[in-house]
């Protein structure tokens, strides 16, 4: 029988088995690096669902039965690429499935709660009471009516978060090169422009060449005074050196994140020591798309997928 190694959460797990049960052993691992590498070793398939493990060149070369690699997630920036494309085997990701993931919504919905969390400075007025205070004003908030939301990438994602502005009174600008049909309630505007005139800047784009280091220091340092930063997409599309600059400076007032260059290996990364002595950087472990409803969804289409190359209907 074919052998299927998952790595995520249990409730992809669950979804991806019933899919595959007739024709696959489907093994749930933990996101463990050797774990994973001696498991590929006897695998026909692997069905990511986590991105916690890199999977390296030399790993595939010691899978020789591997047809085929099928993630659960719109990203696969984990994954070398050289030994799958000597031997042709595909890496498949929701990027390529707009109508499935069109209406998953759990990504958006925390890029706009870290928005929220840092206008209103919420876990350190949480922390403040729980440690026996009561003043409210060292917590001032920013009213979100009026200002100005710079979405850089405004596709699936940033789309949501441009009708969440709306529903709060906010004007919402956008920068994307790539968007064919443009959103109406998006201005359209030049990255500079936005960087230099947004309140919140929000990032929605996927890690590529053009978009490594998108968000450079020049135009971090030209952001508006007071401006908040979020970004849910990937660490590497801002310099994160520059944006540490500008919150240590003050200009940059505030940061949520939910990806960190090198993740998952992050305990001593800057952002993460600065965030344990300041209370206007927020950042969570890259859990934005999580949601069980959402998993279920996601795993079994990516199961489906590992299920037509098992098959040999691929291309059928």
């Amino acid at each position: 029988m074919n052998m299927v190694v998952y790595i995520g959460a249990v409730e992809g797990f669950e979804a991806a088995a019933s899919v595959l049960k007739d024709i696959a052993l489907v093994r749930h691992l933990e996101a463990e690096q050797g774990l994973v590498a001696q498991a590929l070793q006897e695998a026909h398939a692997l069905l990511d669902a986590s991105m916690k493990v890199r999977i390296t060149n030399e790993m595939i070369r010691s899978a020789p039965g591997l047809r085929i690699i099928s993630c659960a997630t719109t990203g696969s920036d984990h994954i070398q690429r050289q030994a799958l494309d000597e031997r042709g085997i595909a890496v498949r990701t929701l990027k390529e499935d707009p109508q499935v993931i069109r209406n998953i919504t759990p990504a958006a919905e925390l890029s706009w709660a870290l928005l929220m969390a840092c206008a209103r400075r919420l876990p350190a007025a949480v922390e403040h009471v729980r440690s026996g205070g009561w003043t409210r004003e060292q917590f001032p908030g920013i009213m979100l009516r009026g200002k100005r939301l710079g979405l850089v990438g405004c596709g699936r994602i940033g789309g949501w978060m441009a009708c969440y502005a709306q529903a709060f009174g906010m004007e919402a600008v956008g920068y994307d090169p790539y968007l064919e049909k443009w959103p109406d309630n998006i201005q359209k505007a030049s990255l500079d422009h936005l960087m230099r005139t947004s309140d919140f800047i929000s990032v929605h784009v996927h890690l590529s060449d053009e978009t490594r280091g998108l968000i450079s220091r020049e135009l971090f340092e030209g952001v508006k005074p007071g401006a908040v930063f979020i970004n849910t997409s990937r660490g590497g599309i801002a310099d994160e050196a520059a944006l540490m600059d500008g919150l240590k400076s003050g200009r940059i007032s505030g940061a949520g994140l939910d990806v960190l260059t090198g993740e998952p290996d992050v305990a001593e990364h800057p952002l993460v020591v600065y965030s344990r002595e300041h209370d206007n950087v927020l950042i969570t472990p890259h859990c934005g798309g999580f949601s069980p409803d959402a998993v279920r969804l996601v795993c079994a289409h990516a199961a489906g997928k590992i299920r037509t190359v098992l098959l040999g209907e691929e291309g059928a």
